[in-house]
């Protein structure tokens, strides 16, 4: 085959493959004349051998047309895309070998897809920095415990981040540590024990007012907190932080740091009476884990604000916090409540059931750690709100699951719906098939093959009659009225 007559015949081999087997003409000679500049002038004359060539490719499945070119072009195969590797935005104050951050969920479930976002970007971020992040398991509430999701959350974390957690603590083993710093404060006039009812409170916080507990002695606040442990039952008693009572938002004002519960704890049975809130815990853990930024949803600015309390009275360095908006997976419920109903009523087998989005479910489906850190970083850190239907989400954690697997996966035939696709006078031979075609040096799988062969049930109703097919790396057969007649091996 003369140079020319190769050229046309790639060009309009690639040309078919994209658009369902049949090629263009049109484009055919402008890719022909493109890199060869001098056949412009030619044309005319080389129209019947383009037309004939185009004719005897539309005649090849597209299969086929593609194993031509994986002999002959390979280099048409690859696709020519220059695509930018989306990057992390700067961390702010960060400096390399120094960064702490933390993910910290709570154990009320297993971690769902919301979680992978949020913690892929902490872990990505630590990486970068030659960080370290710490896994801190917030179970400081024994109302709202799962107790499998201690052992679910460790092993969903260590997979989703490849290793990369640094340390694991959970807050119920540290409430000695919760203590002393709320006797410190009670110590120093930042805090106080508050006996009014819930309803009292927040009409004195409404008017901006002081309650009548704020003020008491020291001794008093410290009888009180004494009190906490062996007296008060709950509901009776709180330990409030002193904060501005002016403060615009009434939430700011005096929030409770530490409460009485006696419900029984999945891990500290009834060893222990007042439990820290969420942000004194969160607060008092920042600081003793040397956490230096953290990455969390929006929600939690106000958070932030009542953490700083605790900061600013202890003098500490405050961590660099950033926040993303709220993302909806619209279309996926990541509800724990409603789905720990669902798999008591036999609707779900367990919480990795691959048709839920938790990440135990995820990854029985083959998904790869990578694939939602490639995720993430695409989704990066911003305050705005994002919808993300079910549909796009798949298919974009797809694509980065694909990108991952693609190079390391070896390919083998699975035939969905087979029908037996016999072809006449078909040789019998050897076919040797490369197990990854980017990589020889893997091996081969060898088939042999007479004139037997199984085809998807869908492919086989799209065989018509005077057309040539390719069983690819095998042989060429035709179909006529009655049944299929090999035709040769050659590409």
């Amino acid at each position: 085959m003369d140079d020319i007559k190769l050229l046309i015949r790639k060009y309009a081999l690639d040309n078919a493959r994209r658009y369902n087997g049949v090629p263009s003409i049109g484009a055919v000679v402008g890719k022909l004349v493109g890199e060869r500049p001098e056949l412009k002038a030619k044309l005319k004359d080389l129209m019947p051998q383009i037309n004939a060539i185009a004719n005897e490719v539309k005649l090849m499945d597209v299969e086929a047309q593609i194993a031509e070119l994986q002999k002959h072009a390979p280099e048409l195969l690859v696709e020519k895309r220059v695509i930018e590797e989306k990057k992390l935005k700067p961390l702010p104050d960060g400096e390399k070998g120094r960064v702490v951050m933390r993910v910290a969920p709570s154990p009320s479930g297993p971690l769902h897809i919301g979680h992978a976002v949020v913690f892929s970007l902490s872990h990505l971020y630590a990486k970068e920095y030659n960080g370290k992040l710490i896994l801190r398991i917030e179970d400081t509430n024994p109302e709202n415990i799962f107790p499998e999701a201690y052992k679910m959350i460790q092993e969903d974390m260590n997979w989703v981040t490849e290793n990369g957690i640094h340390k694991t603590v959970v807050q119920s083993d540290h409430l000695d540590i919760y203590y002393k710093y709320a006797e410190k404060l009670l110590e120093s006039g930042k805090a106080y024990v508050c006996v009014c009812s819930a309803d009292l409170f927040r009409d004195f916080s409404m008017k901006k007012k002081a309650c009548p507990c704020r003020e008491l002695p020291k001794a008093e606040a410290f009888a009180r907190w004494k009190k906490m442990f062996d007296e008060y039952e709950p509901g009776q008693a709180v330990v409030r932080i002193k904060t501005d009572l002016k403060d615009p938002n009434p939430a700011m004002r005096d929030w409770p740091a530490l409460r009485i519960n006696h419900a029984p704890h999945p891990r500290q049975n009834d060893k222990f009476k007042v439990w820290p809130l969420m942000n004194f815990a969160v607060a008092i853990d920042d600081y003793e884990m040397g956490v230096t930024h953290t990455i969390r949803g929006k929600d939690h600015v106000d958070n932030a604000k009542r953490q700083k309390h605790v900061f600013d009275f202890f003098k500490w360095p405050i961590p660099t916090h950033l926040y993303i908006g709220k993302i909806n997976f619209e279309g996926l419920e990541i509800s724990k409540t409603k789905v720990k109903a669902e798999i008591a009523r036999g609707k779900f087998d367990d919480w990795d059931d691959i048709r839920l989005p938790f990440l135990c479910a995820l990854r029985r489906r083959g998904f790869q750690p990578g694939a939602f850190q490639s995720f993430a970083k695409d989704m990066g850190v911003g305050l705005n709100d994002k919808v993300v239907p079910a549909e796009d989400f798949f298919k974009s954690l797809e694509s980065h699951n694909r990108n991952i697997i693609d190079p390391k996966a070896n390919r083998y035939f699975f035939v969905a719906d087979p029908v037996k696709l016999t072809v006449k006078s078909a040789p019998e031979q050897t076919v040797n098939i490369h197990l990854h075609p980017d990589h020889p040096e893997r091996g081969d799988r060898s088939f042999k093959t007479n004139g037997d062969f199984y085809v998807p049930k869908e492919d086989f109703g799209k065989i018509r009659v005077g057309r040539m097919y390719r069983l690819m790396d095998c042989l060429n057969f035709v179909r006529n009225t009655k049944e299929c007649i090999f035709d040769s091996t050659e590409y």
